[in-house]
């Protein structure tokens, strides 16, 4: 085995049986021919196969099974059996495997090292491991993690602190390397939480250039946390990302107060008459608490207001298909379509191909869009063999993939597992895939996917 080839394969989830196949073929009985392929290279299946033999108490076989994946030093796989060990309480086996890892210089080692023996009374250690790399980002927010459990909460926000600089403004992403001040200072806020000081660390926050991250915000999850409700009210009407908004719809309807977390988007001059995230938050509230009527009236406002833009479209489609009214979905794609002088391209297409199944049937629906003019494209047929396959009519959908079974190739497989075709399925997904060219190459109406 080779680590290169292996990490490519489970990143890219190409020329290997990915997770979601693996746990269909368990789920249809198919178990020994995990097992068989978890000895065959095939990463996925080692790993489930592996947590099965531990659940049965047959750890030994279990780290077999994984042992020459992990002989290869890929990352993936020595966190993976690293976790098992620690998982049977074989705490010094899995700080070895990791350790042996961070000797030869992995750069994610380290972290993982000094996190477990966090884990396993002996912080101290870890903490003083991880203190002379706190200028890195992940390292350091597993200093003040470990710092937590090894009682030095104020030798890691002293080290924080010294990292603020109030003069400096970062004028891009990479304009500091390694911890940023925005960074150092949602750290620093984390430890004075956690040690009670909840308006320092309010305080904190409210001098961040970045607010959100991975569309969270720390001051405002903070504030819902300590249930300071108007602070965040306030804040939600400042903040410009829509999150703060969220996250005060959330505080109110789990406080059972639904009325004002849908008034806390504003339908006609708040955030959801603007920001089409927040208008999506405020439709599922709504359809959440039986006002699908009013969640799909708000969507269609956005949709009028960004014309094409197709999550957008996508979403008000799959409402008025769970709501009932797949005909008022019909109706507002034609309508785009109008605009556009009749013609849809297939990214638009496709999402009607559902709401006419519900309106005409599903023969219709395959019908109209196989006469589309990129009707017989590998991904028209991805939508089609969808439509022909939750009718029950997987050997149609199969029939369908085959004609383009290398772009197509889990959908196919997954269909073919189905059927109980399990060695047809696995052959399908041992071919690689095709690379897509960089830049299109061809007509309009291609095999290359519109989006």
């Amino acid at each position: 085995m080779d680590p290169a080839d292996l990490d490519h394969r489970a990143r890219t989830r190409s020329g290997c049986i990915p997770p979601e196949l693996v746990s269909r073929l368990l789920h249809q009985g198919h178990a020994t021919v995990v097992e068989e392929w978890a000895g065959r290279g095939e990463w996925f299946c080692a790993l489930v196969w592996a947590r099965l033999l531990g659940e049965r108490g047959r750890q030994a076989d279990a780290l077999e099974v994984l042992a020459p994946y992990t002989a290869t030093g890929w990352w993936t796989a020595v966190v993976a059996t690293a976790e098992l060990l620690e998982g049977w309480g074989r705490t010094e086996q899995a700080i070895e495997t990791v350790r042996a890892r961070m000797a030869v210089g992995h750069p994610m080692a380290l972290e993982a090292y000094t996190r477990l023996l966090a884990r396993h009374g002996r912080a101290e250690e870890a903490f003083t491991m991880l203190l002379p790399h706190a200028d890195d980002w992940a390292l350091a927010t597993a200093l003040v993690d470990v710092a937590a459990v090894a009682g030095r909460d104020e030798e890691a926000a002293a080290l924080l602190a010294a990292r603020i600089r109030a003069d400096h403004r970062c004028d891009g992403p990479w304009c500091c390397r390694g911890l940023d001040p925005d960074t150092a200072i949602g750290l620093l806020a984390t430890i004075r939480e956690r040690q009670g000081h909840i308006d320092e660390a309010i305080a904190l926050l409210r001098h961040r250039q970045i607010t959100s991250v991975n569309s969270r915000d720390q001051l405002a999850d903070l504030l819902a946390r300590h249930g300071r409700i108007e602070e965040l009210r306030a804040y939600a009407a400042t903040e410009g990302h829509g999150e703060a908004v969220q996250r005060l719809a959330e505080l109110l309807e789990e406080c059972g107060d639904v009325e004002g977390a849908i008034a806390a988007y504003g339908q006609t001059d708040g955030p959801a008459a603007w920001n089409p995230k927040s208008a999506y938050e405020l439709a599922q509230l709504l359809a959440r608490h039986g006002r699908g009527d009013e969640a799909i009236a708000v969507m269609r406002a956005q949709a009028d207001a960004h014309h094409g833009d197709d999550w957008i479209l996508h979403t008000l489609s799959e409402l008025c298909l769970d709501q009932g009214r797949p005909s008022d979905g019909l109706a507002h794609l034609d309508a785009l379509a109008a605009q556009f002088g009749g013609e849809d391209e297939w990214e638009l297409f496709w999402m009607r191909l559902p709401l006419i199944a519900a309106c005409s049937g599903v023969d219709e629906a395959v019908e109209l869009a196989r006469a589309h003019p990129e009707g017989t494209t590998w991904y028209a047929a991805e939508h089609i063999a969808r439509l022909l396959a939750d009718a029950g009519r997987t050997d149609e959908a199969v029939t369908v993939l085959q004609q383009h079974d290398r772009r197509n190739s889990h959908d196919l497989a997954g269909y073919l597992i189905d059927l109980g075709r399990i060695d047809e399925a696995l052959a399908v997904l041992q071919q690689p895939r095709p690379q897509t060219p960089a830049m299109p190459t061809t007509p309009p109406w291609s095999e290359d996917a519109p989006f």
